[in-house]
């Protein structure tokens, strides 16, 4: 890291401690696999007590960073701190964090307590300590009366509970989750979102958690910071990433986007500066309807329709050019209704200031005043 680099983190990592506390702290983090840059120049700080999600798709870095941060792989240049402590060469049991991962990795010769026990039999905590830590933390995880049962003998939302309090059995400050979820199916994952956030709330202590999944990002965390190509993207709470994406690929990874920018912008807004309207935000009317103050219309034909049961997308082009997506709820429409909507002219309406301003992959950063593709990836 250069002497500037390092000046600028110092400065910014003393304004912000001042205000907060600061679990984890990511300050110039870069990973190179020979040739292959994993990870680069990552700034990021996770705040004590909170929920973060490092989302992004495979590749992107999300889960090697997690790896830095729980020490199982090193940094090839900048610097891992934890409450303060520069934990950048530590051994993964040096670190006061704990890590759960994908497949579990359960014991199954062993009964749920003697799993969640033995982290600490190997840190060599007394027996009686030991019971009362291991029932204090099924019953966060809502497993009292599982003690016995063998990991072969419990559902996978049930193992992925084990798991989990085997970690919190220990006590970390930041307790890490490699994409805990993923082998659950959609309706346990979505109950598991809820219950984990819950546990999070209960128990206090920093999560950071790494997915693919953006429902999970959205429901879960207090702030997502979005990976692309081993850089975070943008950071922010859900509500900032969804509505008010920075990049178009935050628009498009997060949810579904339009984006309209060049002479369609300029025909619909005045602009050719490119811009996200998401689907759900543009109203589907008849054309001639009249427009209220705040309001951009654009006429169009409906190209194709997807039915989805309590929505319905309709794939509109426009008459200024290129398409937009929109979504309805189907609150007095059938499924035979909407399938016909195909080849018919529509006007869509949506509110000015939904047509959110995003950076395009070849605008400069405002960091750095450098064109995002040169210098690596973006």
């Amino acid at each position: 890291m250069s002497a500037s680099t390092s000046t600028r983190a110092t400065a910014t990592s003393a304004a912000h401690d001042a205000a907060t506390s600061v679990a984890v702290r990511l300050d110039g983090v870069t990973k190179r696999f020979g040739t292959v840059v994993a990870v680069e120049d990552v700034d990021l700080d996770v705040l004590e007590g909170e929920f973060l999600t490092m989302l992004g798709p495979s590749g992107s870095g999300k889960t090697t960073m997690l790896r830095m941060i729980a020490g199982f792989e090193l940094p090839t240049e900048g610097h891992v701190l934890l409450h303060g402590d520069d934990v950048t060469t530590w051994p993964p049991f040096d670190r006061d964090v704990n890590t759960v991962f994908q497949d579990y990795a359960l014991f199954p010769h062993m009964s749920v307590a003697q799993n969640v026990e033995y982290g600490l039999k190997v840190k060599r905590v007394g027996k009686t300590e030991r019971k009362a830590r291991v029932d204090e933390a099924l019953a966060v995880v809502r497993l009292e009366g599982f003690e016995a049962r063998r990991p072969t003998q419990l559902s996978g939302g049930q193992r992925q509970r084990v798991a989990l309090a085997r970690a919190l059995v220990n006590r970390p400050s930041v307790l890490l989750l490699d994409e805990p979820l993923a082998a659950l199916d959609r309706k346990l994952r979505e109950e598991m979102q809820i219950e984990l956030k819950q546990i999070q709330e209960q128990v206090g202590i920093t999560f950071v958690l790494v997915t693919h999944d953006q429902g999970e990002a959205l429901t879960m965390s207090d702030r997502i910071a979005v990976f692309n190509e081993g850089r975070v993207e943008q950071v922010g709470t859900p509500a900032d990433i969804y509505e008010r994406p920075a990049t178009e690929f935050v628009a498009d990874f997060v949810g579904t986007s339009n984006v309209l920018e060049g002479r369609a912008a300029q025909a619909v807004l005045g602009d050719p500066a490119p811009v996200m309207i998401r689907p759900e935000k543009i109203r589907l009317v008849d054309p001639g309807t009249a427009l209220v103050a705040g309001e951009v219309g654009a006429p169009g034909k409906i190209l194709a329709v997807v039915y989805l049961g309590s929505d319905t997308r309709y794939r509109v082009g426009l008459d200024a050019g290129g398409e937009l997506v929109v979504e309805t709820q189907n609150l007095t429409t059938t499924s035979t209704d909407v399938l016909t909507a195909e080849g018919r002219r529509v006007e869509l309406i949506f509110r000015r200031e939904h047509a959110r301003a995003i950076e395009k992959p070849h605008d400069q950063d405002p960091e750095t005043g450098r064109d995002k593709d040169q210098g690596g990836s973006a």
